[in-house]
């Protein structure tokens, strides 16, 4: 499975700011200089997690973006659905019951059982996710991120 390069966005930035000081925001602007990142599609990536419940948006000098929720009730699940969705990546098509190779349709009752082994590993990766919070991923940082990420992120804020 391979997910958009967005996604990789959002658990950055969501991560960034789980790092600032309680209230303090960031602009689009800067999480996107921060990163190197295209500010106009980043914005949308943002605004989905604002959609989504996850960020809170707020205007102004001093305006940006915040976590909704303490970092420790926001999970990779729900950061990665509110950008790509929840529709799992794999779709059968039962083809096995097409051209030369096609098996009779007593037996095609059950589920394929590629389909099912891939819906399988697609729960697991959903319950894994789901599992983490950004609290956990803040505990598995260096002990030196989040004051480096805090004084770069808004310099002279």
């Amino acid at each position: 499975m391979k997910l958009p390069v967005s996604t990789e966005w959002v658990l950055h930035c969501a991560t960034t700011l789980a790092q600032l000081e309680p209230g303090q925001t960031a602009s689009t602007k800067q999480l996107a200089e921060y990163y190197d990142l295209p500010a106009p599609y980043l914005a949308k990536q943002l605004q989905a997690l604002v959609r989504a419940g996850l960020l809170i948006a707020t205007t102004g000098p001093r305006g940006g973006f915040r976590l909704a929720h303490p970092p420790s009730d926001i999970t990779l699940l729900q950061l990665v659905e509110a950008v790509d969705g929840a529709a799992p990546p794999y779709e059968c098509r039962e083809i096995r019951r097409q051209g030369r190779g096609a098996l009779p349709p007593e037996d095609c009752r059950d589920t394929c059982i590629l389909a099912r082994k891939m819906a399988e590993a697609h729960d697991v990766w959903r319950e894994n996710l789901a599992a983490t919070t950004l609290a956990d991923i803040l505990a598995e940082l260096p002990p030196t991120a989040p004051a480096r990420t805090r004084s770069r992120i808004a310099p002279g804020r």
